[in-house]
């Protein structure tokens, strides 16, 4: 079946699912495959949930010609879906990758943007070949700006996504070393997150730069529609003076306007995300107050740089991922912070390939050379190269075993670690 019979039965529809467990009457189940699942299985279930139809890639799960489309890949048709619903729309579509701070930088300038515009984007870290589709499929008639989160963990995976979403507005937070096993270097790293530059100047958009940045600043090429932020010099948005204790403050100069913004982050890390998103604000034509606003109001949830006080402690939850250079900066952001009482519970950086004992052993430096007293390292790489006086644990769970004998009371505690790590399951027990 083509595409775009496909489609007019999506138009039909309530959306989209790809899980039985959260579907809804009339939407469209795509059955999909993967490592350890087959979505195929639960073909049957979906129509007996109330599926409008289900698309299947295996033969043997066929159940009717009314109910059932089989066709040669389930994941490359929700693509092909997803690109061909997008072309229907002459919308601004938001591209934003980077190694840091991709998705709180998502989420400010949905903040910022939706202060004037109806959006859609990028929910939770839905960011891959999957997630990217479905938001994508979200595009409604009511649709005024489309913010479209991508991550990357092999080389010339951006430049897919690219092909997908179709982005004309673009930005890359910062490139660092994270997901070095799937990339092999920094030098294809640079060269996959860049590959939305590419994209953008093929196609006469725009992007949005951090000023500062050297590493962005030579890969521009002969981009022409260009906005900047950072300290200075920028068209669009100087940023100047972060302050964070805990929450970062700063100045915004605006037209030789100075506007003070006091966060809900935590951490001088965020002080570029927050500069991107007023930027994306201005570039947008929204009103310097209501940019403030939202800025000012927008609280994080997703365990990032989330500031969560309990009976016993006040903890700084930035748990969801981890590399070299937000690890450094987390580190060093609670050095900074003037609290008592500091605990450091870390957990291994995944995904780093040949450099990852080297980068642990960096961070277990950098750690005794600020002399924190109260570290917990968790998992199996930190347990390996431990050579020092610091408390190890191989995992999550012998962690939550010590802490049961041992609570830690009256503390201002950083959990910071990769998600593979797990480190969310310790937050009740402190």
């Amino acid at each position: 079946m083509k595409i775009s019979e496909i489609y007019k039965i999506f138009l039909k529809s309530t959306g989209i699912t790809t899980d039985t467990r959260e579907i809804k009457t009339n939407q469209i189940f795509f059955a999909i495959n993967g490592e350890n699942f087959n979505g195929n299985k639960f073909a049957k279930q979906a129509i007996e949930k109330g599926a409008l139809t289900t698309i299947i890639d295996q033969k043997k799960y066929f159940i009717n010609n009314k109910k059932t489309i089989l066709v040669n890949n389930s994941i490359e048709t929700l693509q092909k879906l997803a690109n061909f619903h997008r072309q229907q729309f002459n919308i601004p579509v938001i591209g934003i990758t980077g190694t840091n701070g991709k998705t709180t930088t998502k989420e400010l300038i949905n903040a910022v943007i939706k202060q004037k515009y109806n959006t859609i984007y990028t929910k939770g870290n839905l960011n891959n070949h999957i997630g990217v589709p479905i938001t994508l499929l979200n595009i409604n008639t009511k649709t005024e700006i489309a913010i479209i989160e991508m991550g990357a963990n092999h080389k010339k995976e951006i430049e897919f996504l690219c092909n997908i979403a179709n982005p004309n507005y673009g930005i890359i937070t910062n490139i660092g070393k994270a997901h070095i096993k799937g990339f092999g270097s920094l030098k294809n790293i640079i060269k996959t997150k860049t590959e939305l530059y590419k994209h953008i100047e093929n196609n006469n958009g725009t992007i949005i730069i951090n000023n500062d940045d050297k590493i962005l600043k030579q890969n521009i090429n002969n981009i022409k529609n260009i906005f900047t932020y950072g300290i200075e010099n920028n068209n669009y948005c100087i940023g100047r003076h972060p302050v964070s204790n805990p929450f970062l403050e700063l100045k915004i100069i605006d037209n030789n306007k100075k506007i003070n913004i006091k966060t809900n982050l935590v951490g001088n890390y965020n002080f570029y995300n927050v500069l991107a998103a007023y930027c994306f604000g201005k570039v947008f034509n929204i009103e310097s107050n209501k940019i403030k606003y939202a800025l000012e109001n927008y609280k994080p949830d997703n365990m990032r740089s989330q500031l969560k006080k309990t009976k016993h402690n006040t903890l700084l939850i930035d748990a969801y991922n981890a590399n070299p250079t937000s690890m450094n900066n987390a580190i060093d952001n609670l050095y900074k912070i003037n609290v008592k009482n500091k605990v450091l519970i870390i957990g291994d950086m995944l995904e780093l390939g040949k450099i990852s004992e080297n980068e642990h052993k960096n961070i277990i430096n950098k750690i005794i050379e600020l002399k924190f007293k109260n570290v917990f390292l968790v998992g199996e790489i930190f347990k390996k190269i431990n050579k020092s006086n610091l408390l190890d644990f191989i995992n999550t769970k012998e962690l939550i075993n010590f802490l049961e004998k041992n609570p830690i009371k009256n503390s201002f505690i950083l959990i910071k670690g990769s998600r593979g790590i797990k480190l969310e399951e310790i937050i009740k027990y402190l």
